[in-house]
């Protein structure tokens, strides 16, 4: 977005005396000597540790704008205010008065440009050093791989970054082949979509299984998804700009329009053989949504038993309606709970599961054609799960209208990290095995931030029993504590028996 405190907070002269030694990935808070997310204040050249560690970079902000309230401002003061920071690893800028990640292009101060690519190429230098790890006393190599923020794209980079943690998901596209471009000098030869390309070679499908392709090949710099992005821009015109947008809804685009893609011809083999090929997607288990069954279908699909009940007459009313996600709300009576307060019960993934399921009674705004009364009547509608997908993506409702604002719920809503029983939830429980309805955490996206247009994504997934944390083109090993105590926006579990049949695949 476009910043109007650029002018009066970026003040720093290009040089390299100013900024501390070393590379801008070792540079330390200057309040907690924490090396983890270093941000450098654009004012006074200070660092301190970003808003996802002890956010002293928030309180130095908060401090200035004290001092300024409480002292005599001189000319020089009122222009001058310590409000913008440098994330010193992916080089994002937020604006702490604005709330929200912003663009340096309009700078004029075109020497200190030059000075944040000279930062940026050292970085790049340097960041096989930061991709060691010491596990149990040896070293070893972190073999994640960051994604680049084009201008708050992280809404799409947290969503990737989980996908690609989804292994059968994940695995069905990292095996397909290239696509053959077969128009004019190319024809015949493997060749990939690239911003100079027309626009008749645009493939989804191509550019999103390039992008999971390098996301766990250790290389020592982030990806930059831009040509995913570019696609994106030309198929989904609701993403188009570089303004922030709901994750939530960006993955259900992303979804269906691969789901359509993979729908048709894949070099001349159609993409549903390569499905049945596949043998860890059995035909008994997929789920169709608008026609053939896809990967896509195949792995979030679910299906809904709708059942209303007309209050006057007594009808019975059932459909069924697949899914690839749950949108659950956060009971009212939870959303002024915070994490640590001790008045009141802490809210549950379970206590939204079963917010989403009960037995409800339609207001009167949503009252029942009933077909045997002929008019609309009072009813009672409830939702059963006729069938449970191998994996099951649970969207918790954060943002609500409210007149002309969209709020955010900041409630924190305790998450299990395995074991997820979602047996009582089912139409026909007696029909499922043991283990057949529990699910053990993959993913988790998480929304920072007041509002869905502004604030930030990262997202915490699980890659062969350890936990990352990924914020854009910084990937670090974290753990489960620090897992838990996330407010989640996005769950992506997987059901264990699928996965240990895939394990043994």
């Amino acid at each position: 977005m476009e910043c109007p405190h650029l002018g009066a907070s970026v003040c720093l002269a290009p040089d390299s005396a100013k900024f501390p030694q070393g590379s801008p990935s070792s540079w330390c808070c200057s309040v907690c000597r924490s090396n983890k997310s270093p941000w450098i204040c654009l004012t006074c050249s200070s660092v301190h540790c970003g808003r996802y560690v002890n956010g002293h970079a928030k309180k130095h902000y908060e401090e200035a704008q004290v001092s300024l309230a409480n002292h005599k401002k001189t000319e020089k003061q009122e222009k001058i205010q310590h409000t913008v920071c440098m994330d010193c690893s992916s080089y994002s800028t937020y604006c702490y008065r604005c709330d929200d990640f912003v663009h340096l292009q309009n700078l004029e101060n075109s020497a200190f440009a030059a000075d944040r690519q000279r930062k940026r190429k050292l970085l790049e230098d340097s960041s096989l050093n930061s991709k060691l790890l010491k596990i149990n006393g040896s070293t070893t190599a972190l073999c994640a791989t960051g994604l680049r923020n084009l201008g708050n794209t992280c809404f799409m980079n947290a969503i990737l970054q989980s996908l690609s943690n989804i292994q059968q998901f994940c695995c069905y596209f990292k095996e397909l082949p290239a696509v053959e471009l077969r128009n004019g000098k190319t024809a015949g030869r493997r060749t990939y979509h690239t911003r100079s390309q027309g626009d008749n070679s645009i493939s989804l499908v191509e550019e999103f299984r390039k992008t999971l392709c390098a996301l766990w090949q250790g290389s020592q710099t982030a990806f930059s998804p831009e040509s995913l992005f570019y696609v994106v821009w030309k198929i989904m015109p609701n993403f188009r700009g570089y303004q922030q947008q709901d994750a939530h809804e960006f993955m259900r685009y992303l979804l269906d329009h691969l789901h359509l893609e993979l729908q048709g011809g894949f070099n001349g083999v159609s993409r549903s053989v390569i499905l049945q090929e596949n043998s860890g997607l059995s035909g008994g288990s997929r789920c169709c949504i608008n026609g053939t069954s896809t990967v896509v279908t195949a792995i979030f699909g679910g299906i809904l038993q709708n059942e209303v009940n007309c209050l006057i007459c007594g009808t019975e009313s059932r459909k069924f309606d697949p899914f690839l996600d749950l949108s659950l709300d956060i009971p009212s009576h939870f959303r002024n709970k915070r994490k640590n307060q001790e008045n009141g019960p802490m809210c549950t993934l379970p206590d939204c599961l079963r917010s989403f399921t009960d037995l409800e009674e339609l207001d009167e705004t949503e009252l029942y054609m009933c077909h045997k009364c002929k008019k609309k009547q009072k009813s009672t509608k409830k939702f059963w799960i006729q069938k449970l997908p191998k994996v099951l993506c649970l969207h918790l409702k954060r943002f609500h209208w409210t007149a002309y604002l969209r709020n955010k719920v900041d409630t924190y809503v305790e998450f299990p990290l395995r074991g997820l029983d979602m047996k009582c939830y089912l139409l026909e429980p007696e029909n499922s095995g043991p283990e057949s309805c529990l699910y053990d955490l993959a993913a988790v996206v998480v929304h920072h931030g007041s509002g869905v247009g502004s604030g930030h994504y990262t997202a915490y997934a699980t890659h062969e029993g350890r936990w990352f944390h990924f914020n854009d083109s910084t990937v670090t090993l974290t753990d489960e504590e620090t897992v838990v105590k996330a407010k989640a926006y996005i769950l992506f579990y997987v059901d264990r028996q699928a996965k240990s049949a895939s394990d043994k695949l």
